[in-house]
Order: C-alpha cells, then sequence, then structure tokens
C-alpha cells in the first residue's frame, strides 16, 4: 500500500513566495531557498513548487532558479507554472525537478498531458485543478490562477486527464484556499470517486485533523499544506504523527 504523502506548497511570485486567501490579497513570506532549507529539515514528502504569475504573464520558466532550488532539495521535488511543451519538460527535468504540474496548458491542450506521459511516463505529470463553486451549487474548474472559467466541471476534467495519461490530480479549492478552515470534502470525495489515479487535496488545511478528514472521508491520496505551515506552528513531522496515530499509513523517520 502507497504511503499517504504530506505536501507543501510553494507559491512563487514576483521574485519571492506568497501566501493569499481565494488566489487573492497575496502576502510576502519570504524566498523559496528559505522555505527549500527549513523544509529539508522537516521530513517532508514532497515539495511543490508553483510559479503562479508565469503563464499570466507569458514569462518563460526560470530554469535557472529550478536549478538552484533544486541543488538544495532533498526531497521529491514538483514544478509548475508557464510549462508549455514537452521540451520544457524535458529541460525542467533535466535541470532537477522530479515531476511537474501542468493546469492552464492542460485544459487548453490536453494532447499535451498524452505528450508528455508517453514521453516521461504518466507518474511525471500531475495535473492541478482548480475549482471554485458556482451560486447553483455545482463547481467549475477556473484557469490561468483562477482568472479564467474554463467551462468544465472538476469531475469531468479529472476523468479527462486520466484518460490523457496523467498520474495524479492536484485538486485545489479556491474558495478555501488560504482560509485555514478545512478542505472542501464534498469535493475531494466526488473527484476521488471519479478517478483512479490519485489525488492531492488541497485549498483549507488549518489542523492535522483537516488533514485527516481529507484522507479519510474525502478519499484524498495525499494532502498538499501552504498557509497552516507558513502561519501557524504547526509542522509536517507532527502532522505525520497524528496522522499515522489515526491509522494513515505515512512514512516516519
Amino acid at each position: 500500500m502507497l504511503k499517504v504523502r504530506v505536501m507543501p506548497t510553494l507559491l512563487y511570485r514576483d521574485q519571492g513566495l506568497v501566501k493569499g486567501e481565494g488566489f487573492n490579497s497575496w502576502r510576502c513570506i519570504g524566498t523559496p531557498m528559505q522555505a527549500v532549507k527549513v523544509y529539508n529539515m522537516r521530513q517532508v514528502d514532497e515539495l511543490v513548487f508553483l510559479d503562479i504569475t508565469a503563464t499570466n504573464n507569458n514569462q518563460p520558466i526560470d530554469f535557472e532558479l529550478i536549478d538552484h532550488l533544486a541543488d538544495d532539495c532533498f526531497m521529491p521535488f514538483t514544478v509548475g507554472g508557464g510549462i508549455r511543451s514537452a521540451e520544457d519538460v524535458a529541460k525542467l527535468l533535466r535541470v532537477g525537478a522530479d515531476r511537474i504540474v501542468l493546469n492552464s496548458a492542460a485544459v487548453e491542450n490536453p494532447d499535451l498531458v498524452r505528450e508528455i506521459a508517453n514521453r516521461f511516463g504518466s507518474q511525471c505529470v500531475v495535473v492541478s485543478i482548480d475549482a471554485r463553486r458556482k451560486p447553483d451549487g455545482a463547481h467549475e474548474v477556473f484557469t490561468h490562477a483562477g482568472t479564467r472559467p474554463a467551462g468544465i466541471g472538476p469531475v469531468s476534467l479529472a476523468a479527462q486527464m486520466q484518460e490523457q495519461g496523467a498520474g495524479e490530480i492536484l485538486l485545489t479549492s479556491i474558495e478555501r484556499d488560504g482560509t485555514m478552515t478545512g478542505y472542501n470534502l464534498e469535493l475531494i470525495k466526488k473527484v476521488s470517486c471519479a478517478v483512479g489515479i490519485p489525488v492531492i487535496a488541497s485549498g483549507g488545511a488549518g489542523s492535522y485533523d483537516d488533514m485527516y478528514r481529507a484522507l479519510s472521508e474525502g478519499g484524498a491520496s495525499a494532502a498538499a499544506v501552504s498557509a497552516m505551515f507558513h502561519f501557524t506552528e504547526q509542522t509536517p513531522q507532527e502532522a505525520k504523527k497524528y496522522l499515522h496515530g489515526k491509522g494513515i499509513n505515512v512514512r516516519l523517520a
């Protein structure tokens, strides 16, 4: 049985790390290298690094930065933001990324997911799905850092991405993002039940119990966490101890 992963998420914007609420109201929280060095010491299973402005600003991927961070990152390093081609992926892997994240590009060009999966393996491809609740209660996918409605629901998109060869789904509730009020368990459960690939729960973690519920009730295979680790004294190591005590199969040192 695969072990459940605890995955801190770093959001990169304008030369530094930021965190907001609902994909807005960004606060500066430090530098990427500082965060990498801290998480190296905290028994992190995987680190997710997302450039949230590269796609919107049509900027090239900062391969030099990824190379620099990867040199000091002693855990699996998953990178997203601004990826537009399989050649971008090849270069990211060469400079030290272990996996890549597609968001807007996967929606706009689903064949790119298939191309990358065929070339590098499905385990390399994480498709990020950002979903916002509509007034009628249904969810819609948004791309370009949550600014553009995609006209498709997260369940349908997740199933499509699985068919295209994605190895994992990173599922974020936009309205829960940064609030530390708990994951959207209903959304996680719907997507987890619709696909046979792992789903990473994201958006809303505020406590170890929130993480446990995303895994046990939502059916997620991993828990991505940002604000909770940035703004509270809770840590990945203590999170895994808590989950282990609840019977969750995690990797302990």
